[in-house]
This record gives structure tokens, sequence and C-alpha cells, in this order.
């Protein structure tokens, strides 16, 4: 709680918190742990884009496509799943999985753990100043003993087009809480946004047309991974266009008519709703950057410990999407528990411990990102990809597996499809990266992120015997493969 002669308009705490999503929560957790007193600054829901527009909606759409996907291939039960999803079903699972968009609860915890919250938008004043306006028009002046955390996340880039200011679209926000199916959908992009909400809307019952700008999906990922996902989207009726790039956007009609998208080959493209799924930008443009010689909207650089390294005296730290180390609300909350643990040690006069996987540093930002395409098939990936694996310079042997060859994967679904890669440090025989795709394999992740984590050695792997028959077998014949 705020102590030492607070008033009405301003308050003095240990640390401020700018932003309420998973990872200001978990900054707030772990300062609080370390003795500190925090506050924490929302305009918005406290949960953030994950809890209500981002991880949990688009999961509890997918949730009822992938497991029927799975059960069309199980003899016994394809026939129980014939029928097309119940979309008002689907959806109210969505809306209850997203707490009906009520923060109440996270309030809640918040208050559990001794968190002071803000409502209001907040901006930063100078030096470990941060000045709050509060819907109702008041001001209340913050100062921070020891840190303030920006943890402001991201919000949807769109391209520059000429109509599109003027047009009605989605972005992910709309595509993951929209209350009913369009009947044709034109998606702009070809990341993770792109190919899971294609994956959930067709299967709810859309016309889903995806305008890829690159040749391939996923292009961040291995190839392989790309191309299944494009073969399972197109075998479910969707219309996968590559190389293609959107050049104006128009509703001759009005907000309630179909859009027309115009395509750079010169041809036209009519949907009902248009998803521009083409990447994320810094929720920083109006949180007062400027007062201490920052650029307002930049993305913000950090070290590993998640301090600003633009600004002198070690107090302003940024934390989760917005400093663009790894876009991901686990990893944003993985850097959360670092930095406020950070803040706590050098509260304390204590120094951090700042050696590469230390108590105070996300070093898994830049070695182990572990990450799911929640798609049909499911991709899974974490450490170096091939691409990346060459740019390092470093020497990998890369070692490929049909995953339809185990029993495990025969057990799960008939016609099982998928491909797993290890990446092998040639130099320290060590698991440098792995990617799968294919149903199922997302729980297969967190065993490849301990091997990379861990460095394990693959002499020591051979002991880690996987049950049969289970997809995880793939295991022992990525090292039985290896070995020749």
């Amino acid at each position: 709680m705020s102590d030492a002669g607070t008033t009405a308009t301003a308050r003095t705490y240990d640390v401020v918190v700018i932003g309420a999503g998973p990872v200001g929560e978990n900054v707030a957790d772990r300062t609080r742990a370390a003795g500190l007193s925090t506050v924490v600054v929302e305009s918005g829901l406290v949960g953030g884009e994950c809890s209500y527009w981002a991880c949990e909606p688009s999961k509890a759409l997918l949730r009822p496509v992938l497991a029927r996907a799975d059960a069309r291939g199980i003899p016994g039960l394809r026939e129980a799943v014939a029928a097309p999803l119940d979309v008002e079903a689907v959806l109210a699972h969505r809306d209850a999985m997203s707490a009906h968009w009520d923060d109440s609860a996270q309030v809640a915890w918040l208050a559990s753990v001794s968190v002071d919250l803000i409502r209001g938008h907040g901006r930063l004043d100078g030096p470990k100043r941060v000045t709050v306006t509060t819907p109702e028009g008041d001001t209340i002046r913050l100062t921070a003993r020891h840190a303030v955390a920006i943890t402001t996340g991201t919000a949807a880039a769109v391209p520059d087009l000429p109509g599109l200011a003027t047009t009605r679209h989605w972005t992910s926000r709309e595509a993951t809480s929209a209350d009913r199916a369009p009947g044709r959908l034109a998606i702009v992009g070809g990341g993770v946004v792109a190919v899971e909400m294609a994956t959930a809307w067709q299967a709810l019952g859309s016309r889903v047309t995806l305008l890829v700008r690159d040749e391939r999906l996923l292009h961040r990922m291995e190839p392989f991974a790309g191309e299944l996902v494009a073969d399972a989207l197109r075998e479910a009726g969707a219309d996968v266009r590559f190389g293609v790039s959107v050049t104006d956007v128009k509703r001759a009609g009005g907000d309630d008519s179909e859009v027309t998208l115009f395509l750079d080959d010169g041809t036209e493209l009519l949907a009902d709703e248009v998803l521009f799924a083409t990447g994320r930008t810094p929720r920083t443009d109006a949180i007062g950057l400027e007062s201490v010689g920052l650029v307002p909207g930049q993305w913000l650089p950090v070290d590993d410990s998640g301090l600003v390294t633009d600004v002198p005296g070690g107090w302003l730290y940024a934390v989760g999407d917005v400093n663009r180390r790894a876009l991901l609300t686990h990893q944003g909350k993985y850097q959360a528990r670092m930095a406020g643990a950070a803040i706590g040690a050098r509260a304390a006069g204590e120094p951090a411990d700042e050696e590469r996987w230390g108590r105070h540093v996300a070093t898994a930002d830049t070695a182990a990102v572990p990450q799911v395409v929640f798609a049909h098939p499911e991709v899974a990936s974490v450490g170096l990809t091939t691409m990346e694996a060459q740019r390092s310079g470093r020497r990998i042997d890369v070692v490929d597996y049909d995953l339809a060859r185990l029993a495990g994967a025969h057990q799960y679904t008939e016609g099982y499809r998928g491909t797993a890669r290890m990446l092998v440090d040639a130099d320290r025989g060590t698991v440098a990266g792995v990617t799968f795709a294919g149903p199922g394999v997302a729980e297969l992740l967190h065993s490849a992120t301990v091997a990379v984590v861990g460095e394990v050695p693959l002499d020591r792997l051979w002991h880690a015997v996987p049950a049969f028959p289970t997809i995880s077998e793939v295991w022992l014949r990525l090292l039985e493969t290896y070995r020749g």
C-alpha cells in the first residue's frame, strides 16, 4: 500500500507500474514479494490484451476447432462430429473464457497481493514521476522511490492504405471478440494471428481468403510448418494466396456494406469483413516518453534485466511486448519475474545477478523462446531455426523426422501428418532448437524447452526414455536418426 505523507493528488510508492496486463501484474507481484510498495496504473481492463482480446479468446475459439479436426480421424468418433460446429456455443464459451470482459476478478487479485490500482491514463513526467488522469478528470501525481516500469504492451499495426482510415475493418481485437461469423472474411497477413483466425473462422462457417505478401505462411518458422498449415487450410476450404498485396480498401455503401479489396495484381476481392493481421506497434505514443528524453511511439530497448538503456539513472524499466524482445505473453511474464526481482535486489542495495541464466536476467529471450501456433496442425518451436542458425555462424546439424511414422501418431488420429526438426550444436553436442508441426504437438514443447535451456548433452538425452506409444517417442527417433 502507499505510505509516508500521501495526499489526494500526490502519492509516493517504491515502484510505479504503467499497465495492468499480465506483464504489469507480474512485475507488481514480484516487487511486492520483495517488500516494495507498488501501484499499477491502468486505463483499460486489468488483465490486458491477453485476457480479453488475444490469448484467452483466440484459444477458446480454436479449441473446439482443433478437437473436432482430431476427432474426425478417430474410428468410432468421426461420425459423432460430422455436423458443423455449434457457433453460438463456441462464442458463448469464448465469452466465458474472456470473463465477459469483466476485470473484477483480476482487480481482486491485485488487492490480494497488496498492490494498489489507479484507474486512468498514466504518463511519465520526468525521472521517477508519473502523472495520472483519472476517468473523472482528476490528476494524481505519483513519485517512485526506486523504479517505474512501463508495461503498456502493443496494439495492432495496420498498413498505410489510401482508404483504410475511413473503412471499418477488423484487427485482432475484433477478430477475437466478434459476435457472429461473417459470410466472407478476407485476412491480410501470413503470421500467427492470420493463420489462427483463418483456422477458427473457416471452421465456424466463414469463407476465408488469406492474402499473404510473402511466399509462405509463418515465415519466421521452419518452412515445413507453414506448408503443412497452408495445406490444411486449403483442405478446409480456405483460399490461400501468396505473393499478393492489398493496395486499397473501400466500403462504398457505408459500414454495413461489403468491402472491396484492391490487389496489386489488378484484381479485386469482395468480403463482408477484412482482418488486417499485419504486425504490432508499441503503445508508447502517449505515455510521456519525451519527458525523459525518449521518442514517443518507439520501442524501448532494454538490457537483460529490463532496464531501459537510453535513460540514465537505472530507474526506468520496460517489460513485455513494449521492448520488442519476444512478443509473447508467457515471455513477457518471464521478463516480469526477472525484472521485478532485479528491482527488488537493487532497491535493497544488492547487486543484480546478471550472469547468463542469472536470477535477474531474461536470458531465454535470446536463447530459448517457446511458441505455439494453435492452427491445424499445431506448430511448436523453441530455440534456433535453421535460418537463424545459419546466420549465427554456429556449426549446426539438422535432424528431421516424419511424425507420421510414430505409433503414438497413429493412435492419435488416422491420417496423421507432421514433421519434427531438431538442431544440434555440433561442437557442444546439445540441442540448439526444435520445431514440431502436427496435431497435438503443443504438449511436446516444454520438453524441448527444457532440453534447450538446460543445454542437455545428447548422450544424456539417450537416457530420457519416452513412453510407448506416445508422440513424445519422437525424441528417441530424432536421436536415432542423428546417430545413424
